[in-house]
Order: structure tokens, then C-alpha cells, then sequence
């Protein structure tokens, strides 16, 4: 494992600079509740298919369960809580693999030369092969080191993490014979780097947050000697240059976009579409209907982009659907999309330490932002406490929740419960019937961060309801454009972007 220092600076961090968009200095009061009730007007486009096909086809493909807990509703006091429970999904504990098989399918078909016309008329990688459960044109034996057909050696995959996806996209690589460079943030736990590793990659960790290991994985990306590697701005392929006869490609493949770079990021968030059909066929099976609110926990904010785009596809007669209240949660000392959202531009915010380290991010995916901008009904940030006690809570109900995944039940316990809650009840559309769905987006062996025992080494104690108020602090951060990521500019939601 290789490290990377940023040159000439002792800290690696700098100061927080406050945001200025347009040379106009903002007010410096952050929130932790974000609320727009008339996002469930808005109606976007409609949902992709395609990857959950693909899923359902691969040998080790199951839907993750959905969880009923009778304690959590009377606690909350709604109808129905269901978790969405992503601890095990296709051999990894946790749900990014969706995203990463899909977009690295998506890759080697293209590289492979295999396109067809898709739905928006544009050239589009094929989904059919030989064999659902492999690229088109792909070949990988057990080896690897062999590439697409027409590619004369293996695909170097170039990402950058906070530790799950990574991982996911390290493990698809070596399974289809390809190579893996992840680059990983000071954050990330020495366990989550030991299994990126052991998944065959190549792992260099960056001194500094998530933002600038983005940075940096895009820069090696394209300065890779194998492959002339561009942008995928206007109607290119997204994927880097076709390399020439005996060349190795190289690929960044990021689940964050910025302007220039969305089309591999909009694979990636296609690929967690088949995390909410199953939640919609569960929801059917258990007899509960079309959920009322749908927790999500945000990082760069794909995810809840993947939520949106499901949510508010249009309805049957092709007008505005019927669906539910969407809730972002993120830590406090990284809540960028809340911040976003207050100011209603795409801005950064300088992060800080937290247990949930796949949410620490500082800068929304600009393929995200404009959906989220539109179509998130709220947006509220959790302290390390209220994190904790969700871990231990789900832990004792049978739910093995890492720290990123608990936050979606610190999050709703946030809107729900405390001072103010009947009004942010009532911003979300929730009465005493109301049916919630929790995606707990992975398990507690994905993310060391935040493991806790007793005093004597054992489980936490059984769930007991809480009936305390659980109060919304506020963020204790300052909004700030993030010293790494300077291109972090406003981002005008014109319409909403194809997933």
C-alpha cells in the first residue's frame, strides 16, 4: 500500500473557506432540519430496468431482506417500520456491489465493442452477452489478466473510497478478471483497507478527507501510461479512449460525478435501482403498499438519487405518482447535501471525524444534485450519539447495522421525535398509520467504525423502547467550500438528469 501526502502543506487540511457563490458572502447559521413539502409534486423521469434483469441473473444474486420492527413503530408512533437490511448483498456486507457490478458490466461491454441504441437514441452499451452474469464481450478465466475482446490486456479499474465501495468495485474486478487501484481517505478503518486488499487491488491511502482521495484516483486515472484516458462529456462512451491493439485501458469508475464525468456515476446509480424494486416487492408481500417515508443514508447523495428517480417516476396514467416523504440523513460534521439544500446551490462543507465513514463526504455528486435539489421532501444531520444508540438499538432487534446504515433510524428518530417534531411531522406527510422503510445500507463487518460491546464483551442489552425526546441539535460546522475541491460550484437543476 502506497501513501500520498499532499505536497507542501503540514496540515491536510486546510481552513474551512466560507462559501461565496457569485462573490456574495452567505450567512454562516447552519441547520440541521431541511424540509421542502412540495418536492413530492415534482415528477422526474422514468425508472431504469435494466439492472435489476442483470441482477436477478448472477449466480449469488437473493433479495437482501426487508425487516419488519413492531418496536421501532410503536416508538415512532407510525403504523408499520420495515429495515432494509444490506448486511449481506451478493457475498459483500454491504449495498454498493449494485452499483459497482452494474457500472463495470456496463464498462467492459462497451470496451468490448458490443453497443446498441438506447432508450434516449444515444450509443449505449449492450446488457445482453454471453451470459447475464458477465460483460458482453468479456472474457475472464480464472486467472484474470485477460481483458474485453478486441483489448489486448486486463482493465485497470481506478476508484476512490471511504471504504464500501471500493471494496465492491476491487471484488467485481478480480471476479471478471480485471485489476482494481483504490484509493482510500485517512479515515477509512485499517479492517476496511485489509479487505480492499484482499480482494486483489491495489490500495494507496491519501492523508487527507474523501474529497481529495477523489481528487487524487482521477488524476492517476489520467495519467496512467496504458491508456489515454478523457472525459465523457457530450456523446462519448464515459470510459476513457479506446486503447489501441495490445494496449491496457484504464477506467475511473466514481460514484460521485462533477461536471464532465456523470455517465459512469448514472451506471452506478442505475445499479442501486434493484435495492428499491425489491423493497417495493416485500412491501407488496407483507401486505403494506406504497411506503409513506423512505429513509436514506447520504454521502455524495447517488443512493438518494437512486431514490428519487424510483419514487417519483410517473404514475401509470403518466402524471405525478403517489409516493412517499424522502429523508436524507448524514452525519453532522459532513452534511453537504443539507447544506446544499439550505442554500439551494451545490456547495462543500470541510468534514470532521464520525464512526459513519461512508457518509463523509464534502461535496455532493453533481449528477445527484440537481434530483436532490427538486425532489428530497428533507434533509437532517445526526450526532455520533444519536448514531451509536441506533447501532446498538438495531443490533439488539436482530439488524447487524454498521454505523452508516444505523443512521437512517438516527435520522427518523431526529424528524420524529423531540422539540418541533409535530411540525416536521407534518412537513413529511406522516400520520399515526404511516408506514417507514429504513435502508440500513450496510453491516456492522463493513465498517469497524463504531463496534461497541458491555463492559464484559457482550452484545448490547435487549431493545427497550426509549421514550425520551430526542432533541435536533444543530450542525457544528461552519459551510464552507472544501480547499479540495474548488470546482464546487452552483448547479443549476434545469431538469432532471437520466439515471
Amino acid at each position: 500500500m502506497t501513501e500520498i501526502f499532499p505536497s507542501g502543506v503540514a496540515s491536510t487540511e486546510a481552513p474551512p473557506v466560507t462559501a461565496r457563490p457569485g462573490g456574495r458572502r452567505r450567512p454562516l447559521a447552519p441547520a440541521a432540519w431541511y424540509a421542502r413539502p412540495a418536492a413530492r409534486r415534482w415528477t422526474g423521469s422514468p425508472a431504469p430496468t435494466a439492472a435489476h434483469a442483470f441482477h436477478a441473473a448472477l449466480p449469488d444474486y437473493a433479495p437482501t431482506p426487508l425487516v419488519e420492527l413492531p418496536y421501532l413503530a410503536a416508538e415512532m408512533g407510525v403504523g408499520r417500520v420495515f429495515v432494509k437490511d444490506e448486511s449481506e448483498r451478493l457475498g459483500l456486507p454491504a449495498f454498493k456491489v449494485l452499483g459497482a457490478s452494474w457500472a463495470l458490466h456496463r464498462v467492459l461491454a462497451e470496451l468490448g465493442g458490443a453497443t446498441a441504441r438506447g432508450a434516449g437514441g444515444a450509443a449505449e452499451p449492450a446488457v445482453e452477452g454471453p451470459g447475464a452474469g458477465s460483460p458482453a464481450g468479456a472474457v475472464a478465466g480464472p486467472t484474470g489478466a485477460v481483458g474485453p475482446a478486441g483489448v489486448g490486456g486486463p482493465v485497470t479499474f481506478f476508484t476512490a473510497t471511504d471504504g464500501n465501495h471500493g471494496r465492491a468495485v476491487a471484488r467485481v474486478a478480480r471476479l471478471l478478471g480485471q485489476r482494481a487501484h483504490v484509493f482510500v481517505s485517512r479515515r477509512v478503518h485499517p479492517t476496511a483497507v485489509a479487505a480492499i486488499e484482499g480482494e486483489g487491488a491495489r490500495v494507496t491511502r491519501v492523508a487527507g478527507p474523501y474529497d481529495l482521495a477523489v481528487r487524487e484516483a482521477a488524476r492517476a486515472a489520467e495519467s496512467a501510461e496504458t491508456a489515454e484516458v478523457t472525459g465523457d462529456a457530450g456523446s462519448g462512451a464515459g470510459t476513457g479512449s479506446r486503447p489501441g491493439p495490445g494496449a491496457s485501458p484504464t477506467v475511473l469508475v466514481q460514484d460521485s460525478g462533477r461536471p464532465g464525468y456523470e455517465r459512469i456515476p448514472g451506471w452506478i446509480v442505475e445499479g442501486y435501482a434493484t435495492l428499491f424494486t425489491e423493497v417495493d416487492a416485500q412491501l407488496a408481500a407483507a401486505g403494506a403498499g406504497t411506503p409513506d417515508l423512505v429513509a436514506v443514508p447520504v454521502g455524495v447523495g447517488s443512493l438518494a438519487q437512486a431514490a428519487v428517480t424510483h419514487y417519483r417516476a410517473p404514475g401509470p396514467d403518466g402524471g405525478a405518482g403517489t409516493g412517499p416523504a424522502l429523508l436524507a440523513v448524514e452525519p453532522e460534521v459532513a452534511a453537504c447535501v443539507l447544506e446544499s439544500l439550505r442554500r439551494g446551490e451545490r456547495v462543500s462543507v470541510a468534514t470532521g471525524e464520525t464512526a459513519m465513514a461512508g457518509l463523509n463526504c464534502g461535496t455532493p455528486s453533481s449528477l445527484a444534485w440537481p434530483a436532490l435539489r427538486a425532489e428530497l421532501d428533507a434533509a437532517v444531520a445526526v450526532s455520533e450519539e444519536q448514531g451509536a444508540r441506533a447501532v446498538r438499538d438495531l443490533a439488539a432487534l436482530g439488524v447487524p447495522a454498521g454505523p452508516c446504515g444505523a443512521a437512517s433510524l438516527a435520522g427518523v428518530r431526529a424528524a420524529l421525535t423531540g422539540k418541533g417534531a409535530a411540525d416536521r411531522r407534518a412537513a413529511l406527510g406522516l400520520g399515526p398509520e404511516a408506514t417507514l422503510v429504513l435502508l440500513s445500507t450496510e453491516g456492522t463487518t463493513a465498517n469497524p467504525h463504531g463496534q461497541d460491546t458491555d463492559a464484559h464483551g457482550q452484545p448490547p442489552a435487549p431493545y427497550e423502547p426509549d421514550t425520551r425526546p430526542q432533541e435536533l441539535g444543530t450542525c457544528p460546522y461552519a459551510p464552507s467550500t472544501h480547499p479540495y475541491e474548488p470546482e464546487a460550484r452552483p448547479h443549476e437543476p434545469a431538469s432532471h438528469p437520466e439515471a
